[in-house]
């Protein structure tokens, strides 16, 4: 489903601090963003994140969990949304920290209006990368599930580089019979190309066969 010109608008803002949250949603607002706000993390994660293209603006130190806390949660729930922090109280191992699990910006309170808007900007743009990503990987899966065990194998074997008579050989089939299955695997990832398989099979973290020497 193609996102809304809203839902690709949308950004949270988790902060404990009332005039701080108030002060960036304002900004936000006007514009244009699709703003909500929540005053702590544990806040943020009872409401439920929608299905949606979105970026956070998250202060790093709350009561409860922390900024850095909530980003290593979400990344463990497999929820890679883009995040801007913003902290009063940021010191460069946090930021490091913060920039290697995937933040966009890391923004020390008080900050210029343009600078977070560039950074959330910044933010919505990974957010459609990364739904794009997502949905890209979703669709190879998919196809991936149409195959057939051997099917499979014999896939694992051809993205690893190896010839119709070296896969023959490695799964005990007759060559003939690998010729079929690799037409199947082709037809059925929907790839013209090895060059092409190799590269969904990787996107969706799908290993070679590793040859018998």
């Amino acid at each position: 489903m193609t996102p809304t010109v809203e839902e690709e608008r949308s950004v949270y803002v988790v902060d404990d601090d009332d005039s701080v949250r108030s002060g960036i949603a304002k900004l936000l607002l006007s514009e244009g963003y699709n703003v909500r706000t929540f005053d702590s993390a544990e806040a943020f994660l009872d409401k439920g994140i929608d299905d949606q293209i979105a970026c956070i603006v998250l202060d790093l130190q709350m009561p409860g969990l922390s900024g850095l806390e909530l980003q290593e949660h979400l990344i463990q729930d497999g929820r890679e949304l883009p995040i801007v922090f913003v902290t009063g109280h940021g010191e460069v191992p946090d930021s490091v920290r913060a920039m290697k699990q995937g933040a966009v910006d890391f923004l020390s309170k008080p900050f210029l209006p343009t600078a977070l808007l560039d950074a959330v900007s910044q933010a919505i743009a990974k957010g459609k990368e990364l739904t794009a990503d997502r949905t890209a990987s979703d669709r190879v899966q998919e196809r991936v599930e149409r195959l057939t065990p051997r099917e499979y194998e014999v896939m694992r074997h051809v993205v690893a580089g190896l010839l119709n008579k070296q896969i023959a050989a490695a799964l005990d089939i007759s060559e003939k019979t690998i010729k079929i299955h690799r037409a199947r695997v082709m037809s059925k990832m929907e790839v013209t190309s090895v060059a092409d398989l190799v590269r969904d099979t990787e996107r969706v973290g799908i290993k070679p066969a590793t040859p018998v020497l």
